[in-house]
Protein backbone atom coordinates (compact mmCIF):
# COMPACT_ATOMS: atom_id res chain seq x y z
CA UNK A 1 0.00 0.00 0.00
CA UNK A 2 0.87 3.67 -0.21
CA UNK A 3 0.44 6.66 2.08
CA UNK A 4 -1.38 9.78 0.85
CA UNK A 5 -1.84 13.18 2.49
CA UNK A 6 -5.43 14.37 2.86
CA UNK A 7 -7.49 17.15 4.38
CA UNK A 8 -9.99 16.40 7.10
CA UNK A 9 -12.90 17.63 4.95
CA UNK A 10 -12.07 15.26 2.07
CA UNK A 11 -13.80 11.97 1.41
CA UNK A 12 -12.06 8.72 0.52
CA UNK A 13 -13.26 9.15 -3.08
CA UNK A 14 -11.86 12.69 -3.21
CA UNK A 15 -8.43 11.52 -2.14
CA UNK A 16 -8.56 8.55 -4.51
CA UNK A 17 -9.45 10.71 -7.50
CA UNK A 18 -6.73 13.20 -6.68
CA UNK A 19 -4.12 10.44 -6.61
CA UNK A 20 -5.31 8.52 -9.67
CA UNK A 21 -6.87 5.61 -7.80
CA UNK A 22 -9.98 4.41 -9.61
CA UNK A 23 -13.08 3.55 -7.58
CA UNK A 24 -16.36 2.74 -9.40
CA UNK A 25 -19.20 5.19 -8.66
CA UNK A 26 -22.61 6.08 -10.12
CA UNK A 27 -24.61 8.32 -7.77
CA UNK A 28 -21.59 10.60 -7.23
CA UNK A 29 -20.97 13.51 -9.62
CA UNK A 30 -18.41 16.28 -9.35
CA UNK A 31 -20.00 19.54 -8.19
CA UNK A 32 -23.00 17.87 -6.53
CA UNK A 33 -23.65 16.93 -2.94
CA UNK A 34 -22.62 13.27 -2.46
CA UNK A 35 -25.55 11.02 -1.58
CA UNK A 36 -24.05 7.56 -1.09
CA UNK A 37 -27.14 5.64 -2.21
CA UNK A 38 -25.86 3.45 -5.07
CA UNK A 39 -23.20 1.63 -2.98
CA UNK A 40 -21.03 0.99 -6.04
CA UNK A 41 -18.10 2.91 -4.52
CA UNK A 42 -17.76 0.79 -1.34
CA UNK A 43 -14.30 0.19 0.13
CA UNK A 44 -12.95 -1.74 3.09
CA UNK A 45 -11.64 0.17 6.11
CA UNK A 46 -9.40 -1.74 8.49
CA UNK A 47 -11.09 -2.33 11.85
CA UNK A 48 -14.65 -1.87 10.53
CA UNK A 49 -17.01 -4.76 9.87
CA UNK A 50 -19.07 -3.33 7.01
CA UNK A 51 -17.89 -1.91 3.72
CA UNK A 52 -18.26 1.87 3.50
CA UNK A 53 -19.32 4.14 0.62
CA UNK A 54 -16.21 6.12 -0.27
CA UNK A 55 -18.14 9.12 -1.67
CA UNK A 56 -19.48 10.18 1.74
CA UNK A 57 -16.98 8.72 4.21
CA UNK A 58 -14.49 11.35 5.42
CA UNK A 59 -10.85 10.40 5.90
CA UNK A 60 -9.16 10.37 9.30
CA UNK A 61 -5.52 10.33 10.27
CA UNK A 62 -4.02 6.84 10.06
CA UNK A 63 -7.02 5.33 8.27
CA UNK A 64 -6.10 2.14 6.35
CA UNK A 65 -8.28 1.61 3.28
CA UNK A 66 -8.43 -1.25 0.81
CA UNK A 67 -10.00 -0.33 -2.54
CA UNK A 68 -9.49 -3.53 -4.54
CA UNK A 69 -9.36 -6.71 -2.47
CA UNK A 70 -11.63 -9.64 -3.39
CA UNK A 71 -14.33 -8.64 -0.91
CA UNK A 72 -14.55 -5.10 -2.26
CA UNK A 73 -14.53 -6.15 -5.92
CA UNK A 74 -17.16 -8.84 -5.30
CA UNK A 75 -19.48 -6.36 -3.59
CA UNK A 76 -19.06 -3.77 -6.37
CA UNK A 77 -19.82 -6.38 -9.05
CA UNK A 78 -22.95 -7.58 -7.25
CA UNK A 79 -24.26 -4.02 -6.94
CA UNK A 80 -23.65 -3.40 -10.65
CA UNK A 81 -25.42 -6.67 -11.46
CA UNK A 82 -28.42 -5.71 -9.31
CA UNK A 83 -28.68 -2.33 -11.03
CA UNK A 84 -28.44 -3.93 -14.46
CA UNK A 85 -31.32 -6.28 -13.59
CA UNK A 86 -33.63 -3.27 -13.21
CA UNK A 87 -32.85 -1.60 -16.53
CA UNK A 88 -33.68 -2.67 -20.06
CA UNK A 89 -31.17 -3.76 -22.65
CA UNK A 90 -31.94 -0.64 -24.71
CA UNK A 91 -28.90 1.65 -24.89
CA UNK A 92 -30.07 5.27 -24.77
CA UNK A 93 -26.68 6.78 -23.99
CA UNK A 94 -23.56 5.51 -25.77
CA UNK A 95 -21.55 6.90 -22.86
CA UNK A 96 -23.61 5.22 -20.15
CA UNK A 97 -21.65 5.11 -16.90
CA UNK A 98 -23.46 1.92 -15.85
CA UNK A 99 -22.25 0.16 -18.99
CA UNK A 100 -18.76 1.58 -18.50
CA UNK A 101 -18.37 0.18 -14.98
CA UNK A 102 -20.02 -3.11 -15.92
CA UNK A 103 -17.41 -3.56 -18.64
CA UNK A 104 -14.64 -2.43 -16.33
CA UNK A 105 -15.62 -4.93 -13.64
CA UNK A 106 -16.40 -7.60 -16.26
CA UNK A 107 -20.03 -8.08 -15.23
CA UNK A 108 -21.29 -10.12 -18.17
CA UNK A 109 -24.43 -11.89 -16.91
CA UNK A 110 -27.38 -10.89 -14.74
CA UNK A 111 -28.65 -13.58 -12.40
CA UNK A 112 -31.37 -11.64 -10.58
CA UNK A 113 -35.08 -11.26 -11.43
CA UNK A 114 -35.80 -8.20 -13.51
CA UNK A 115 -38.21 -5.38 -12.67
CA UNK A 116 -37.88 -2.83 -15.43
CA UNK A 117 -39.95 0.39 -15.33
CA UNK A 118 -41.41 0.36 -18.82
CA UNK A 119 -42.32 4.03 -18.63
CA UNK A 120 -41.54 6.59 -21.35
CA UNK A 121 -42.41 10.26 -21.64
CA UNK A 122 -41.83 12.28 -24.82
CA UNK A 123 -44.12 15.19 -23.95
CA UNK A 124 -41.24 17.65 -23.51
CA UNK A 125 -39.94 19.27 -26.73
CA UNK A 126 -36.28 19.04 -25.67
CA UNK A 127 -35.97 16.12 -23.22
CA UNK A 128 -36.84 12.44 -23.63
CA UNK A 129 -37.64 10.40 -20.50
CA UNK A 130 -36.97 6.65 -20.55
CA UNK A 131 -37.35 5.30 -17.02
CA UNK A 132 -36.48 1.78 -18.17
CA UNK A 133 -32.87 3.02 -17.96
CA UNK A 134 -33.26 4.65 -14.54
CA UNK A 135 -31.18 3.32 -11.62
CA UNK A 136 -32.67 5.85 -9.15
CA UNK A 137 -29.31 7.36 -8.27
CA UNK A 138 -31.12 10.70 -7.63
CA UNK A 139 -28.54 12.72 -9.53
CA UNK A 140 -31.36 14.32 -11.52
CA UNK A 141 -33.23 15.13 -8.30
CA UNK A 142 -30.19 16.85 -6.80
CA UNK A 143 -29.45 18.68 -10.06
CA UNK A 144 -33.00 20.06 -10.25
CA UNK A 145 -33.57 20.71 -6.56
CA UNK A 146 -30.15 21.70 -5.24
CA UNK A 147 -28.19 23.00 -8.22
CA UNK A 148 -30.87 24.74 -10.32
CA UNK A 149 -33.30 25.19 -7.38
CA UNK A 150 -36.33 24.41 -9.55
CA UNK A 151 -37.57 21.43 -7.51
CA UNK A 152 -39.53 19.88 -10.37
CA UNK A 153 -38.07 16.37 -10.18
CA UNK A 154 -38.93 14.28 -7.13
CA UNK A 155 -38.73 10.75 -5.75
CA UNK A 156 -42.07 9.03 -5.13
CA UNK A 157 -43.48 5.73 -3.79
CA UNK A 158 -41.60 3.22 -1.64
CA UNK A 159 -39.61 0.01 -2.06
CA UNK A 160 -39.79 -1.67 -5.46
CA UNK A 161 -42.43 0.87 -6.55
CA UNK A 162 -40.08 3.85 -6.10
CA UNK A 163 -39.80 6.08 -9.15
CA UNK A 164 -38.67 9.46 -10.41
CA UNK A 165 -41.57 11.86 -11.07
CA UNK A 166 -42.13 15.44 -12.24
CA UNK A 167 -44.19 17.67 -9.96
CA UNK A 168 -47.21 15.57 -8.89
CA UNK A 169 -46.44 12.75 -11.34
CA UNK A 170 -47.26 14.99 -14.30
CA UNK A 171 -45.92 14.51 -17.82
CA UNK A 172 -42.64 16.37 -18.08
CA UNK A 173 -43.95 18.55 -20.90
CA UNK A 174 -46.84 19.89 -18.77
CA UNK A 175 -44.85 20.15 -15.54
CA UNK A 176 -43.16 23.31 -14.26
CA UNK A 177 -39.87 22.22 -15.87
CA UNK A 178 -38.00 25.23 -17.31
CA UNK A 179 -36.02 23.08 -19.76
CA UNK A 180 -32.54 23.92 -18.44
CA UNK A 181 -31.44 20.33 -19.12
CA UNK A 182 -29.30 20.06 -16.00
CA UNK A 183 -30.97 16.70 -15.24
CA UNK A 184 -29.98 15.41 -18.69
CA UNK A 185 -26.35 16.29 -18.08
CA UNK A 186 -26.49 14.70 -14.63
CA UNK A 187 -28.07 11.38 -15.66
CA UNK A 188 -25.49 8.55 -15.82
CA UNK A 189 -27.51 6.02 -17.83
CA UNK A 190 -29.54 7.86 -20.49
CA UNK A 191 -32.87 7.75 -18.66
CA UNK A 192 -32.98 11.49 -19.39
CA UNK A 193 -31.63 12.42 -22.80
CA UNK A 194 -32.01 15.11 -25.49
CA UNK A 195 -35.14 14.48 -27.56
CA UNK A 196 -35.24 12.95 -31.04
CA UNK A 197 -32.49 10.47 -30.11
CA UNK A 198 -29.70 12.93 -30.97
CA UNK A 199 -27.84 11.81 -27.87
CA UNK A 200 -27.48 8.33 -29.36
CA UNK A 201 -25.54 9.64 -32.33
CA UNK A 202 -21.78 9.50 -31.87
CA UNK A 203 -20.40 12.96 -32.76
CA UNK A 204 -17.55 13.45 -35.21
CA UNK A 205 -15.96 15.99 -32.92
CA UNK A 206 -16.48 18.14 -29.84
CA UNK A 207 -15.89 21.89 -29.99
CA UNK A 208 -15.37 23.95 -26.85
CA UNK A 209 -17.05 27.34 -27.06
CA UNK A 210 -18.79 30.11 -25.12
CA UNK A 211 -22.57 30.54 -25.02
CA UNK A 212 -23.53 33.20 -27.64
CA UNK A 213 -26.49 34.63 -25.75
CA UNK A 214 -26.22 36.85 -22.64
CA UNK A 215 -23.02 38.35 -21.24
CA UNK A 216 -22.50 35.87 -18.39
CA UNK A 217 -20.02 33.91 -20.48
CA UNK A 218 -21.01 30.31 -19.73
CA UNK A 219 -18.62 27.74 -21.16
CA UNK A 220 -20.04 24.86 -23.19
CA UNK A 221 -19.10 22.09 -25.59
CA UNK A 222 -20.87 21.49 -28.89
CA UNK A 223 -21.18 17.92 -30.17
CA UNK A 224 -20.83 18.07 -33.96
CA UNK A 225 -21.91 15.55 -36.61
CA UNK A 226 -21.64 16.29 -40.36
CA UNK A 227 -20.91 19.95 -39.55
CA UNK A 228 -24.19 20.28 -37.63
CA UNK A 229 -24.65 20.69 -33.88
CA UNK A 230 -26.27 17.64 -32.30
CA UNK A 231 -26.45 18.89 -28.72
CA UNK A 232 -24.61 21.09 -26.23
CA UNK A 233 -23.12 20.25 -22.85
CA UNK A 234 -22.10 22.58 -20.06
CA UNK A 235 -18.36 22.96 -19.49
CA UNK A 236 -16.76 23.89 -16.20
CA UNK A 237 -15.98 27.58 -16.00
CA UNK A 238 -15.95 30.40 -13.43
CA UNK A 239 -19.30 31.74 -14.64
CA UNK A 240 -21.38 28.57 -14.86
CA UNK A 241 -19.63 25.61 -13.17
CA UNK A 242 -20.78 23.33 -16.04
CA UNK A 243 -24.40 24.54 -15.87
CA UNK A 244 -26.46 26.05 -18.67
CA UNK A 245 -29.87 27.65 -19.08
CA UNK A 246 -32.45 26.56 -21.66
CA UNK A 247 -31.09 28.94 -24.32
CA UNK A 248 -27.48 27.91 -23.87
CA UNK A 249 -28.27 24.19 -23.94
CA UNK A 250 -30.94 24.06 -26.65
CA UNK A 251 -30.91 27.38 -28.50
CA UNK A 252 -28.48 26.54 -31.30
CA UNK A 253 -30.83 25.71 -34.21
CA UNK A 254 -30.21 29.13 -35.73
CA UNK A 255 -26.69 28.00 -36.69
CA UNK A 256 -28.03 25.64 -39.37
CA UNK A 257 -31.18 27.60 -40.19
CA UNK A 258 -32.00 28.20 -43.86
CA UNK A 259 -32.89 31.78 -42.90
CA UNK A 260 -29.48 32.56 -41.43
CA UNK A 261 -27.57 35.28 -43.30
CA UNK A 262 -24.22 34.00 -44.56
CA UNK A 263 -23.46 36.77 -47.10
CA UNK A 264 -24.18 40.54 -47.09
CA UNK A 265 -27.47 41.58 -48.66
CA UNK A 266 -28.33 44.89 -50.30
CA UNK A 267 -31.77 46.23 -51.10
CA UNK A 268 -32.67 45.79 -54.75
CA UNK A 269 -33.13 48.86 -56.88
CA UNK A 270 -36.71 50.05 -56.89
CA UNK A 271 -37.66 48.26 -53.67
CA UNK A 272 -39.22 50.60 -51.13
CA UNK A 273 -37.73 50.98 -47.68
CA UNK A 274 -41.26 51.01 -46.24
CA UNK A 275 -41.53 47.25 -45.62
CA UNK A 276 -44.18 45.95 -43.24
CA UNK A 277 -42.46 43.35 -40.99
CA UNK A 278 -45.71 41.40 -40.72
CA UNK A 279 -45.85 40.97 -44.50
CA UNK A 280 -42.15 40.24 -44.93
CA UNK A 281 -41.59 36.74 -46.30
CA UNK A 282 -38.41 35.29 -44.78
CA UNK A 283 -38.54 32.40 -47.22
CA UNK A 284 -38.33 34.79 -50.18
CA UNK A 285 -35.72 37.32 -49.11
CA UNK A 286 -34.57 37.48 -52.73
CA UNK A 287 -37.69 39.52 -53.56
CA UNK A 288 -36.28 42.42 -51.57
CA UNK A 289 -32.52 41.95 -51.36
CA UNK A 290 -29.68 40.68 -53.47
CA UNK A 291 -26.40 39.16 -52.29
CA UNK A 292 -23.23 41.22 -52.65
CA UNK A 293 -19.59 40.59 -51.81
CA UNK A 294 -18.03 41.66 -48.52
CA UNK A 295 -15.83 44.14 -50.40
CA UNK A 296 -18.89 45.70 -52.01
CA UNK A 297 -20.70 45.84 -48.65
CA UNK A 298 -17.77 47.61 -47.01
CA UNK A 299 -17.49 50.00 -49.97
CA UNK A 300 -21.20 50.95 -49.82
CA UNK A 301 -21.09 51.41 -46.05
CA UNK A 302 -18.02 53.66 -46.36
CA UNK A 303 -19.70 55.75 -49.05
CA UNK A 304 -22.80 56.25 -46.91
CA UNK A 305 -20.70 57.36 -43.92
CA UNK A 306 -18.81 59.79 -46.16
CA UNK A 307 -22.12 61.19 -47.44
CA UNK A 308 -23.21 61.81 -43.83
CA UNK A 309 -19.95 63.63 -43.10
CA UNK A 310 -20.28 65.69 -46.29
CA UNK A 311 -23.84 66.65 -45.35
CA UNK A 312 -22.70 67.69 -41.90
CA UNK A 313 -19.95 69.82 -43.42
CA UNK A 314 -22.49 71.48 -45.74
CA UNK A 315 -24.78 72.23 -42.81
CA UNK A 316 -21.87 73.92 -41.03
CA UNK A 317 -20.99 76.04 -44.07
CA UNK A 318 -24.55 77.12 -44.83
CA UNK A 319 -25.21 77.85 -41.18
CA UNK A 320 -22.16 80.07 -40.91
CA UNK A 321 -20.20 77.80 -38.61
CA UNK A 322 -16.57 77.63 -39.71
CA UNK A 323 -15.78 74.50 -37.76
CA UNK A 324 -17.00 72.41 -34.89
CA UNK A 325 -14.71 71.54 -31.98
CA UNK A 326 -12.41 68.61 -32.70
CA UNK A 327 -13.11 67.03 -29.36
CA UNK A 328 -16.84 66.77 -30.09
CA UNK A 329 -18.18 63.48 -31.41
CA UNK A 330 -20.28 63.28 -34.57
CA UNK A 331 -23.33 62.76 -32.36
CA UNK A 332 -22.59 65.89 -30.32
CA UNK A 333 -22.05 67.98 -33.45
CA UNK A 334 -25.27 66.74 -35.06
CA UNK A 335 -27.07 67.45 -31.80
CA UNK A 336 -25.79 71.05 -31.85
CA UNK A 337 -26.94 71.53 -35.45
CA UNK A 338 -30.31 69.94 -34.61
CA UNK A 339 -30.83 72.32 -31.69
CA UNK A 340 -30.20 75.33 -33.90
CA UNK A 341 -32.61 73.93 -36.48
CA UNK A 342 -35.36 73.61 -33.86
CA UNK A 343 -34.86 77.24 -32.77
CA UNK A 344 -35.05 78.35 -36.40
CA UNK A 345 -38.29 76.39 -36.92
CA UNK A 346 -39.91 78.00 -33.90
CA UNK A 347 -38.83 81.51 -34.92
CA UNK A 348 -40.30 81.17 -38.42
CA UNK A 349 -43.35 79.19 -37.28
CA UNK A 350 -42.37 76.09 -39.27
CA UNK A 351 -44.14 72.91 -38.20
CA UNK A 352 -41.86 70.07 -36.93
CA UNK A 353 -41.46 67.43 -39.60
CA UNK A 354 -41.96 69.93 -42.42
CA UNK A 355 -39.28 70.22 -45.08
CA UNK A 356 -39.73 74.01 -45.27
CA UNK A 357 -36.63 74.62 -43.16
CA UNK A 358 -34.64 72.42 -45.54
CA UNK A 359 -35.76 74.51 -48.53
CA UNK A 360 -34.80 77.74 -46.80
CA UNK A 361 -31.37 76.44 -45.82
CA UNK A 362 -30.36 74.34 -48.79
CA UNK A 363 -32.36 75.49 -51.81
CA UNK A 364 -29.61 77.96 -52.74
CA UNK A 365 -26.05 76.86 -51.97
CA UNK A 366 -24.09 79.83 -50.69
CA UNK A 367 -27.15 81.29 -48.94
CA UNK A 368 -26.30 84.79 -47.67
CA UNK A 369 -29.53 85.56 -45.86
CA UNK A 370 -30.27 85.27 -42.17
CA UNK A 371 -27.88 82.96 -40.37
CA UNK A 372 -30.04 80.44 -38.45
CA UNK A 373 -27.08 79.08 -36.51
CA UNK A 374 -26.26 81.04 -33.35
CA UNK A 375 -22.59 81.49 -32.68
CA UNK A 376 -21.26 79.05 -30.12
CA UNK A 377 -19.85 80.76 -27.10
CA UNK A 378 -16.24 79.83 -26.52
CA UNK A 379 -15.48 78.29 -23.15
Amino acid sequence: GSEYPANTDETILDVSKRNGIEIPHLCFKEGMRPDGNCRVCVVEIEGERALQPSCIRKVTDGMIINTENSRVIHSQKVVIELLQSDVSSEQYDPNSELTHWADKLQVETVRFPSKVQNKHDFSHPAIAVNLDACIQCTRCVRACREEQVNDVIGYAQRGISSEIIFDLDDPMGTSTCVGCGECVQACPTGALMPSNKVGQVVPDKKVDSVCPYCGVGCLLTYNIKDDKILFAEGRDGPANMSRLCVKGRYGFNYVNSDQRLTVPLARKRGVSKDINPEDFDLNNVGNYFEPISWDEAIKRTTEKLEDIMDELERIKQLAGVDKLPKEGSMGENLSYVGTAKAKYQRKHNIQPGSDEWFKLWFAKPGLTGENPMPKRKSK
